[in-house]
């Protein structure tokens, strides 16, 4: 199918980010002309007055914990974890999974997020997966490992060989499933719930398959003590030392590093993804992310899982990622054109997939969103910089279409892959048997 969208102010995040008005005509999955564009195509859609952005790209989600929302509250980082997250995701089923992932990814598509990078849980990955390729969403996702820890449930806990045979087999079944818009990646949760002996197993295996590597990092003093009383080193130095850091590791948080640590992340091209109202809501502290740009780290933005946010838009992303820093570093720290490019091109690289993703270039994939200014909160708009308006005044309620692989999946507050009232009524009824199950009802 051919689609023409015309007239929109067209921010393009090219080499030259040249932002116009102008035309970009889609066919199949591929971006084929932006300016001088064909006078037909199957579907024109009139942008006038709307901005044509990128799909917004969140290189960390955790879609099995969508049905948790509201139910972790005012809980710092190891109780949210061990009294709440662990014991909902051990309680989960297939259905449930299933539900909890459609959940997320039809608020994800509401707000103009096109890819993420998605953290499953032990069980039932296969399930999110279903989801995932139903949906049309592009994804990194795998199930999440866990072999030690005495806080761990029995209900997560894992034996360290089955866990790396069920992620090879998923990896099997699923990487590069429909012209690659589905990857799998190893997924070990973090240090403190990891044997060395299961993470020096990913690190091979990644290598082995090409795939990505995407766990935790210094998130929490309280976690980054525990790894130093295991290991006797900090949590980026022991990563280092077993030689799992460098491009392909997708680290998310890294809040708690010293100059060492920073260095490292630098040096290596490991990804940081910075993902501010978790780190607020759960009182872990502010990611030093000046300092890591500073230093030619690169770091997207996303917004983690719904019960330590409760939200997945990407939009109140960029407006924090941009005014938590200021108290610290000055007004003029992370300005709105910077902010936008960690939530488009920052994120493609994070993948490894600026080629691909991230802008809008022709031969690029047909990832984009059209980001209405009708409302009151974005007026006056004439004169106003277009990445003032997408950071600092723009929601995700303004997307009024969401565009994947050149299908529209969302147009104009109607999800067009999935059945909106069935997700709620069949989410609502699932978490109350995991809850129950949980014993957290």
């Amino acid at each position: 199918m051919s689609i023409l969208i015309q007239n929109g102010t067209l921010v393009t995040m090219n080499q030259g980010r040249e932002v116009f008005q102008g035309d970009i005509y889609i066919e199949g999955d591929r971006i084929a002309a932006i300016g001088q564009v064909p006078a037909r195509a199957d579907r024109i859609i009139d942008a006038r007055g709307q901005l044509v952005i990128p799909g917004l790209i969140q290189p960390h989600i955790h879609l099995c914990q969508t049905l948790f929302r509201g139910r972790a509250d005012d809980m710092e980082l190891l109780n949210w974890l061990r009294l709440r997250t662990w014991p909902l995701e051990g309680a989960h089923d297939a259905e449930s999974l299933y539900y909890s992932a459609l959940l997320g990814i039809g608020e994800l598509f509401l707000s103009g997020t096109t890819t993420i990078v998605d953290m499953e849980t032990v069980h039932h990955t296969d399930a999110a997966i279903e989801a995932i390729a139903e949906s049309g969403i592009r994804a990194i996702t795998g199930k999440v490992m866990m072999d030690f820890g005495d806080d761990v449930p029995a209900s997560l806990k894992e034996d360290t060989a089955a866990s790396l045979q069920e992620s090879v087999d998923l990896l099997e079944k699923w990487h590069g499933y429909d012209h690659g818009r589905i990857q799998y990646a190893f997924e070990p949760r973090f240090v403190v719930s990891c044997t060395e002996e299961l993470l020096l197993e990913v690190r091979d295996l990644a290598r082995r398959h090409g795939v990505k590597i995407h766990t935790h990092a210094s998130e929490n003093r309280s976690e980054c003590a525990l790894v130093e009383q295991l290991h006797g080193r900090r949590n980026v130095l022991y990563l280092h030392d077993i030689a799992l850091t460098g491009p392909d590791l997708i680290l998310v948080h890294c809040i708690w590093l010293n100059e060492e640590e920073k260095d490292i992340l630098a040096r290596t091209g490991t990804r940081v993804v910075h993902c501010p109202s978790s780190n607020l809501k759960i009182a872990s502290g502010i990611c030093p992310v000046p300092e890591l740009l500073d230093r030619g780290t690169v770091v997207s933005l996303a917004a983690d899982g719904a019960p330590c946010n409760n939200n997945l838009d990407a939009f109140m992303e960029m407006r924090l990622a941009a005014l938590i820093q200021k108290p610290l570093h000055g007004p003029t720290t992370m300005p709105a054109p910077l902010v936008f490019e960690l939530a488009t091109l920052g994120g493609a690289r994070a993948l490894g997939m600026e080629k691909e993703i991230g802008s809008l270039v022709v031969g690029k994939k047909a990832d984009l969103a059209i980001v209405s200014l009708e409302g009151m909160h974005t007026q006056p708009v004439a004169d106003i910089d277009v990445y003032t308006q997408l950071v600092y005044q723009a929601r995700g309620s303004d997307v009024i279409l969401t565009m994947v692989d050149g299908k529209i999946v969302m147009e104009k507050g109607e999800l067009k892959t999935i059945d909106a009232d069935e997700v709620i009524r069949q989410a609502n009824e699932a978490v109350q048997r995991v809850a129950r199950r949980a014993g957290l009802a």
